[in-house]
């Protein structure tokens, strides 16, 4: 999978398939898009090569107080990935957005949905949960290895 930012200078690619993809309803996330929710591709780093194009980070303090960095494009500032505390630089959570064909990465769980605004509609067919919910009950066994390798590095 390949995206881009808005303007074109910057464009990535995956090199593997997102771990898990998390369509966010919470309100930081809201507030950062300008829109009902975010929809995130979780995949490590070292699994994202940017192609072209300067990057720009910004730093927000997150709901349980740790730093989620943004990375951005240095000219157009279209938000193409975060780090988030829990795993930092390690993994990359992708807007979806970005990506050319969103369709090749569709949400597998939406989360925070208790703060959605009641416009913003969740994904038929996929668990939902008002907050969070325990990855060690949702995720795979291949997912959970992909994760720990990643915590082991």
């Amino acid at each position: 999978m390949e995206g881009g930012c808005g303007c074109g200078a910057v464009r990535y690619r995956l090199n593997d398939e997102p771990y898990i993809v998390h369509n966010c309803h919470c309100r930081l996330c809201q507030r950062q898009t300008g829109t009902g929710s975010a929809v995130n591709a979780f995949i490590e780093t070292d699994r994202l090569e940017v192609l072209s194009g300067e990057l720009r980070e910004d730093e927000f303090q997150t709901g349980s107080g740790g730093t989620q960095i943004v990375v951005r494009c240095a000219k157009c500032a279209t938000p193409l990935w975060s780090h988030y505390p829990r795993l930092g630089r390690k993994v990359a959570a992708v807007r979806v957005g970005t990506l050319d064909d969103p369709s090749d990465a569709p949400p597998d769980v939406a989360i925070f949905v208790a703060d959605k605004p009641a416009w913003a509609p969740v994904p038929e067919g996929i668990p939902h949960f008002d907050q969070f919910y325990d990855p060690a009950e949702f995720w795979s066994p291949k997912v959970m290895a992909r994760v720990k390798a990643v915590l082991q590095q």
